[in-house]
């Protein structure tokens, strides 16, 4: 387990890209043909997995990354601290703009997510994200942080 900004251990980007292709493998894409599979390492140590589900109502569909942010909570709960999400051919492929939105309220700016182009921290690729921070005091779930602490400034 490694608190943000440590060093990862060595092969846990490898452990990860082999659970996320396990998961791939079990995806239900009959409609897209496009597999994926995602994996993340949590604050306690576990690893939870998701794959996308389909649906013949496309919009119905579940991604991989809600698979996964589902088992987190099944599983417990806690905080992502490393991400990786792979494609049927297990490529590491980037999360959409919603799936990232996910993954900020599970697992923080600090969350180091795999890209094609090497590891990031997850406020890289969603700078300026809307999240708890944002919302009225009465609306926060426990343990969020209050409306100046994290937001960015404003002009």
């Amino acid at each position: 387990m490694t608190a943000p900004g440590q060093a990862v251990p060595e092969g846990e980007w490898d452990t990860l890209r082999a659970a996320a292709r396990e998961a791939a493998r079990r995806a239900y894409a009959p409609y897209s043909s496009y597999p994926v599979g995602a994996a993340a390492r949590v604050d306690d140590g576990r690893i939870v997995t998701g794959c996308n589900v389909e649906n013949a109502s496309y919009g119905l569909g579940l991604c991989a990354e809600c698979g996964l942010v589902s088992a987190l909570h099944a599983g417990g709960g806690g905080v992502l601290t490393r991400f990786t999400c792979v494609n049927g051919e297990g490529e590491v492929i980037v999360p959409c703009g919603r799936c990232r939105q996910l993954l900020m309220e599970h697992g923080g700016p600090e969350l180091l997510v795999e890209t094609p182009g090497g590891v990031v921290p997850l406020d890289r690729l969603l700078a300026l994200a809307f999240g708890p921070q944002w919302l009225p005091e009465a609306s926060r779930p426990a343990g969020s942080p209050p409306g100046g602490e994290t937001s960015p400034e404003r002009d």
